[in-house]
This record gives structure tokens, C-alpha cells and sequence, in this order.
């Protein structure tokens, strides 16, 4: 005859987390953002568990009494063993000391009951007709990233648990603590806009070919990484990662990239602002992957795991119209709006913010003026709908014959959307050399109010 297993649990420090809860009254404060009453295999205990974070809510004491004054208004308390059993747990523990690694245990065999549920489950669709390998690995990765990064099942927040630290955050930021909310760009005026790159938010840097779209990200790349101390993730399906270190480099040292890649190099002043480039950034959390042609399955599989790994905060997509689709359509809108759909779920489920590199449409080369609109995005799918912030690079040097001194190379960063805030335009110089933009000196822009 079989042996019936039973699903990981263990009653013992069930019972220990739930008495430690009834003698200490500041014991809650120790568990309650690690633990959800589903952490608890026995349905007794998840009843015990669910009103003492009743009265932990409403700011009322935790006792033995009580706790069976609610389960009892709740019509429970038979259910758990009646008022009996509340006073076996407290029995169970001589203190609360231990309440912290009990309560670890506690969730760590509701882990491993959530991977028995997710095998199943798995294993159900591989029986299933039409599910490719390629799906099933990646809701595989999604079910079991969802079970590790996360310490509780609560999926609604109650808004009043986020508005004393959205004060703080205001407070903090008008008394100049700290002027920056998000991850920085490394351009002041363009930080002052955008307060940097949000959580979550799905910005598309767009332009026309040789604008300047790889040099922008990677300069936003550096800055973030070396300024914030934010690791930043960058999938470069156009350049290689010896083209993208070696522009890294170029920028980063000051010296003209043609001379480094041809090593055409002064012997001595070339090589020591490379060597103060190399240890510089040889320190900043960047991480390339240049695999070409990744689709969105693939780079949410990479993304997750630099997240676990290396707690990933900037995602940089160079360039979305080289992402391989996963719709055998022909329509290419419906492709990229299965491919923007995608980032914008991702910049969502890791909660950073993913700046996406894109190639606006035809119709810019066909104006006289070519001032790149929202409007240009369009045709690639659904971006313009999916994006946060849209950023538009114009070069005002392309527009005339003989473009006058003081606007060669000045680049306009058009900010055509802002869902949260202003729109403008910030002027920076292009250092073609150097492949790197700089920022124009002048009398700082202040974003009004929109």
C-alpha cells in the first residue's frame, strides 16, 4: 500500500508563531509583512491568524481575550477548538523570542507547498494540446519568481498603509533632502521634468537612424549606474558588447572613439583617461547581453533572473523593432503591440523602469522640417498607448543647408508625453567624437505645473 505524503508543514511552529502573537503585543509588528493567514497549512490556525491581524488593524490589543471576543463575532471559535485551545497555544511557548524564526518556518513550508501546486500544474499543461515549450518554460519562471520575491499573497494594499510614507516622500523632496524621485538621466533639465525614470514606467526613446538613440541610452546607462548606484540591465540586439564597452569607454574617458577602436592613441594622455574610465566603470552595476534577436520571453526570463541576482533597477532595450515576435501574424502592428504590451507587464511585475530605444516611422523624412511628433510612433504598434514617457531626439543641425554655428550638433530631447507630468523640450549638445551627449550651460529650466 502507498504512503499518503502530506503537503510540508509544520503544526509545531504554527503553534508557537500564533501563542508568541498572544503573550507579546508587540510580536505582530515582527511578522505581520512576512506572513498572510495562507501561510498557515491548518484552517484553525489560519482563522487565529486572520483575528489577530483584525485587532492588529484596528489598533486594538492582542490577547487571548481578545482574540476570542473576534472569533467569536465571527462565529469561529468552535471551529478552532474553542477557547480551549487559544489557551494550549499559549502554553506552547514560554516567550516570544523566537517568534521571528518560527514564523520563517512557517512560510517556508508554504513556499514549498505553492512549487507542489505550481508541478501540478505544469505538469497538467504539458498534456495540454497547443502549448509550445517556450510558453510553459516562461509561466514556469513567472509562478516561481512570483513565489520567491514575494513574502506575501496580498494582492490590494489598503491606501491608508502608503500614505504616511508618500508624505515623508513629499516632505523629504520639498525640503531638498532629496529632489530626485526616480532613477537619473545624468541631464539635470531632463531630471527636473521627469523627477528620473519612475517604478514601473515604460519610457520609449525614439528617432530617426544615426540620431544618436544608442548614445542617449548609453549615457542615461552611465549615469544611473555611477550617479544613482542603480544596476542597469542592457539587451543591445543591434551593437555587440565590444561595441557597446568600447562607446562605454569612450564617453566615460573622454576620448574619441575612432582613435580607440583604431588604436590610434596618444601614449600618454589617451591611455591614463582610459585607465581612469576602465576603474571607474569597472565598479558601476552594468550588465550587457547582446543575444541577437531575443523575443519577449526571453528577455522577461533574463530580466527576472538580473533582478534575484542583482536586484536589477533600470531595464535598457536597444532597439524594440529588432525583438523577435512570438505572433506568427504577418500584421507588423499587431506584433509590436504584443512586444510593447509586453514591457509595459514587465516594467509592472519588477517594478522598475524600462526605457525602450525605437525607430520612429518614414513619414519624419517626408517633412521639410523634421521635428519628430507622437504621431510618428504610431505606426509601430500600440508604444504610443503603452508608454509612460515618450522621448523624441531631434538634431536642428539636419534641418538646413548651413545651420548656424551655435546649433551644430544641438540636439533637442523632446519629451512629446508625460503621463504624470509636464512636457517640454531640453537642449544638449552631441559630441560625435566622443559618442556621448552633454548637457548645454545655461540657466536652469524650471518644469511648470501642467
Amino acid at each position: 500500500m502507498a504512503e499518503i505524503k502530506l503537503p510540508p508543514q509544520d503544526l509545531d511552529a504554527e503553534k508557537s508563531v500564533l501563542g508568541s502573537l498572544m503573550i507579546d503585543k508587540n510580536a505582530i509588528s515582527k511578522v505581520a509583512d512576512i506572513l498572510s493567514s495562507q501561510d498557515f497549512y491548518a484552517s484553525a490556525h489560519q482563522k487565529i491568524y486572520r483575528a489577530i491581524l483584525n485587532l492588529f488593524n484596528k489598533n486594538e490589543p492582542i490577547d487571548i481575550l481578545s482574540v476570542t471576543s473576534v472569533l467569536k463575532t465571527e462565529k469561529e471559535i468552535e471551529e478552532v477548538g474553542g477557547s480551549s485551545y487559544l489557551g494550549d497555544l499559549i502554553n506552547v511557548v514560554p516567550s516570544s523570542a523566537h517568534i521571528g524564526h518560527y514564523a520563517k518556518i512557517v512560510r517556508e513550508k508554504r513556499v514549498l507547498r505553492d512549487l507542489i501546486s505550481i508541478s501540478s500544474e505544469l505538469q497538467e499543461m504539458v498534456f495540454e494540446k497547443g502549448t509550445s515549450a517556450e510558453n510553459l518554460i516562461d509561466q514556469a519562471e513567472q509562478k516561481i519568481f512570483s513565489v520567491s520575491l514575494k513574502s506575501s499573497d496580498r494582492n490590494f494594499i489598503p491606501i491608508k498603509e502608503e500614505l504616511k510614507e508618500a508624505y515623508e516622500r513629499m516632505e523629504k523632496l520639498h525640503q531638498g533632502e532629496k529632489r530626485l524621485r526616480g532613477v537619473t538621466t545624468g541631464f539635470d533639465d531632463l531630471d527636473n521634468y521627469l523627477s528620473g525614470f519612475q517604478r514601473s514606467d515604460l519610457i520609449i526613446l525614439g528617432a530617426r537612424p544615426s540620431l544618436g538613440k544608442t548614445t542617449l541610452a548609453l549615457d542615461i546607462a552611465r549615469a544611473a549606474a555611477s550617479k544613482g548606484g542603480v544596476p542597469v540591465g542592457i539587451f543591445s540586439i543591434e551593437m555587440s558588447r565590444e561595441q557597446i564597452v568600447d562607446r562605454l569607454i569612450a564617453a566615460e574617458a573622454q576620448v574619441p572613439l575612432w582613435r580607440l577602436r583604431t588604436g590610434r592613441l596618444s601614449a600618454d594622455i589617451d591611455f591614463e583617461l582610459i585607465q581612469g574610465a576602465l576603474d571607474r566603470l569597472s565598479r558601476v552595476p552594468i550588465f550587457i547581453d547582446d543575444s541577437p534577436a531575443p523575443n519577449i520571453m526571453q528577455i522577461r526570463s533574463i530580466a527576472r533572473r538580473l533582478q534575484a541576482e542583482h536586484g536589477l533597477g533600470l531595464l535598457i532595450i536597444d532597439y524594440v523593432q529588432l525583438i523577435m515576435s512570438l505572433n506568427n501574424s504577418d500584421n507588423i502592428v499587431q506584433q509590436f503591440t504584443e512586444i510593447s504590451h509586453g514591457l509595459k507587464s514587465l516594467a509592472k511585475e519588477l517594478n522598475i523602469p524600462i526605457l525602450a530605444v525605437s525607430q520612429l516611422n518614414r513619414s519624419v523624412d517626408q517633412r521639410d522640417i523634421k521635428v519628430p511628433r507622437l504621431s510618428d510612433l504610431r505606426e509601430t504598434g500600440s508604444w504610443e498607448q503603452d508608454a509612460d514617457v515618450v522621448l523624441l531626439i531631434y538634431r536642428k543641425d539636419r534641418d538646413r543647408l548651413e545651420p548656424a554655428l551655435e546649433e551644430e550638433n544641438t540636439t533637442s530631447i523632446i519629451i512629446a508625453k508625460h503621463r504624470n507630468g509636464p512636457t517640454g523640450t531640453v537642449d544638449v549638445k552631441f559630441d560625435p567624437e566622443k559618442v556621448t551627449f552633454r548637457p548645454i550651460e545655461k540657466k536652469k529650466v524650471m518644469a511648470e505645473e501642467f
